[in-house]
């Protein structure tokens, strides 16, 4: 059984999704939830679910050992990142090369990197009169949404767009791609796109 760690800091909707989506998976488990808040939505999820958790601190996160040693007591094999806003520290990547994915509200390289995540994205590529925006689904490696990508999806931009209308469609795409996407991984049926 391959065993799933959720990292969110928000409300948790992709983590529901991907939570549903494994629900009665032969051979993948979502194991555990790692917040950085300790108020936020995604633990409530995980509560109802009966999934546990883990609150992280910042000190430890970034400048003690990541809370690798839970990890790997917990026989975690997988982590996704799931709107969870932290930089993920070098000891965390190394102990799970080619482990852990996220999700980016954007069609990377463009609207990556520090202070590019949420609205912050969506504001950027309306600003920019882009006629399309996604989401990217990436490994990480120890620089923001650098890591070498898995898929990408795309949705027009019209005229109208607000940065709340943009949110609302890339919001889609994660709901409708993520689980897929991780599962296809997770099986070795997913590869990197070029």
């Amino acid at each position: 059984m391959q065993q799933i760690a959720i990292f969110a800091s928000g409300a948790g909707s992709n983590a529901a999704r991907i939570i549903d989506h494994f629900r009665q998976h032969p051979s993948i488990k979502i194991s555990l939830i790692v917040c950085n808040k300790p108020g936020a939505g995604v633990l409530n999820i995980a509560s109802k679910e009966q999934i546990s958790t883990l609150i992280i601190e910042r000190e430890r996160f970034f400048r003690g050992d990541a809370y690798v040693p839970e990890l790997q007591e917990l026989n975690i094999s997988f982590i996704v990142l799931a709107g969870f806003l932290w930089k993920v520290p070098a000891a965390l990547v190394q102990a799970f090369k080619g482990r852990i994915v996220n999700i980016h509200p954007a069609l990377l390289p463009k609207y990556g990197g520090k202070g590019m995540y949420g609205r912050f994205v969506h504001e950027a590529v309306i600003a920019a009169k882009e006629k399309e925006s996604g989401i990217t689904i990436h490994y990480v490696d120890e620089l923001y949404d650098h890591g070498q990508s898995i898929f990408q999806a795309s949705c027009f931009i019209e005229a109208d767009d607000t940065p709340e209308s943009l949110a609302q469609k890339v919001h889609w795409l994660e709901h409708e791609h993520f689980p897929r996407i991780i599962e296809q991984v997770l099986s070795g049926s997913a590869s990197p796109t070029p």
